[in-house]
């Protein structure tokens, strides 16, 4: 049970970050954003820093919310001004101090953190980006409450079945190089736009020893924080879904108590999107949002070999239960796949065959095949057992750079956690 002077103190460190007055906290916006709308913002701003009601800065803050809520759900993402935007995450920012002020309970801490992850997702940075650092303050507090109210039980752990791995042919296998030089990299791989499967490369990431992640460790860094999830099998299936759930919500639901290979798939994964409502949500990055995991894994020292200074690099997480798959599509950019937890099978097509590969007409999955790579159908698609490929399957440790344009299909074998790079 949280004392009164917990909770204080638990404000102090809140309002530490914050702005010291109102003259230091700035609410410039564009004319994008109606006068009655900032008028609203800078009444919560004043009441941030003087003594109103908990019932009248609550409703301050869901007006500007739900305002800017409107805006970010009208048309596509790519076209939201990043103005209302800011909006969204001053309303964030003040439905936290709402939360917090008064000796929260339990809940309303967790509501905060929500609340805080919401901003990170959909808002855009203000004040120096103020909701990392104070979501960090309340997943500290949340941290310590666990460690406080937990008697020890028994860890409960996924089943974990043997993964069925696939043979595979010497002549269809990626070609495997411990450490390259750099230069041998270049001449070898980049250059002439060859797969391989690098290994020994990402031995030192803490990923894999000291912090090695695991469903506990996740837990630890990472469990009561928002985050988006795709639901379905494929990202082509009519049910694929995305929603937002935490991550201990994510590990309950489709990791520890997954009945089936054959159940409704998921996976915490940000990627690349062009989709309309919460599809803006994969152009994000969890590592972002999640400091302490980005701090676990490192850059490949191959990726100075590309054109982009290190900050315009994608960093991509992909998280889920065995059998997850991402159909055979193609990426604009390089890719470098490291395998951290459990095992992936990999099947790549050169971009010179993609007239075999049927790619779907819409613009939307023009980058996607229609063929269901492990189960074609010869009569619909009687080209594409005519494609040559390539084929891996990436252990912990491995990291598999999938050149520009080349076709991948990828099925995971167990449960399994990798990052990916794309970088020109």
């Amino acid at each position: 049970m949280k004392t009164s002077s917990s909770m204080a103190t638990l404000w102090s460190k809140i309002s530490a970050a914050l702005p010291h007055n109102e003259e230091q906290f700035p609410l410039q916006f564009s004319d994008t954003v109606e006068l009655s709308v900032v008028d609203v913002l800078k009444r919560s701003r004043q009441q941030l820093y003087g003594d109103a009601a908990c019932t009248s800065r609550s409703l301050g803050a869901q007006i500007i919310l739900d305002l800017s809520w409107e805006k970010l759900n009208t048309g596509t993402w790519r076209h939201v001004d990043k103005e209302w935007r800011r909006v969204y995450s001053y309303g964030c920012l003040f439905k936290v101090a709402a939360l917090c002020r008064d000796g929260p309970s339990e809940n309303e801490v967790l509501q905060a953190v929500r609340t805080c992850d919401m901003g990170l997702l959909m808002g855009a940075a203000v004040l120096d980006n103020i909701l990392q650092d104070i979501v960090g303050i309340l997943q500290d507090e949340v941290r310590k409450s666990s460690k406080e109210e937990d008697e020890p039980t028994e860890v409960k752990r996924p089943k974990l079945e043997r993964p069925r791995v696939p043979v595979i042919r010497q002549e269809f296998a990626i070609p495997r190089v411990t450490c390259p030089s750099l230069e041998s990299f270049n001449t070898n791989h980049l250059l002439p736009l060859k797969p391989v499967v690098l290994e020994g490369t990402i031995d030192h990431w803490p990923a894999l020893n000291g912090h090695r992640w695991s469903i506990e460790y996740l837990r630890s860094v990472a469990g009561c924080r928002t985050v988006p999830v795709e639901l379905g099998s494929r990202y082509t299936d009519e049910e694929w879904s995305q929603t937002l759930i935490t991550v201990n919500e994510f590990i309950d639901r489709y990791i520890m108590n997954k009945v089936s290979a054959s159940s409704s798939e998921s996976c915490i994964c940000i990627h690349e999107a062009q989709r309309t409502g919460l599809g803006y949500l994969a152009q994000h990055q969890l590592f972002d949002q999640i400091p302490e995991l980005k701090e676990d894994i490192r850059l490949p020292d191959y990726c100075c070999l590309g054109e982009e200074d290190e900050d315009n690099i994608t960093v991509n997480a992909w998280f889920g239960p065995g059998g997850t798959v991402s159909p055979l599509h193609q990426d604009p950019q390089q890719n470098f796949l490291a395998q951290v937890v459990g095992s992936k099978y990999i099947r790549l097509y050169s971009p010179e065959d993609t007239d075999k590969l049927y790619p779907h007409q819409s613009q939307l999955l023009h980058n996607t095949s229609q063929v269901e790579v492990e189960n074609p159908d010869a009569e619909r698609f009687p080209e594409f057992a005519k494609a040559p490929y390539l084929e891996c399957v990436l252990q912990p440790g491995d990291v598999l750079f999938i050149p520009v344009q080349h076709w991948h299909y990828v099925r995971s074998l167990e449960l399994s956690f990798s990052v990916s790079y794309w970088w020109s």
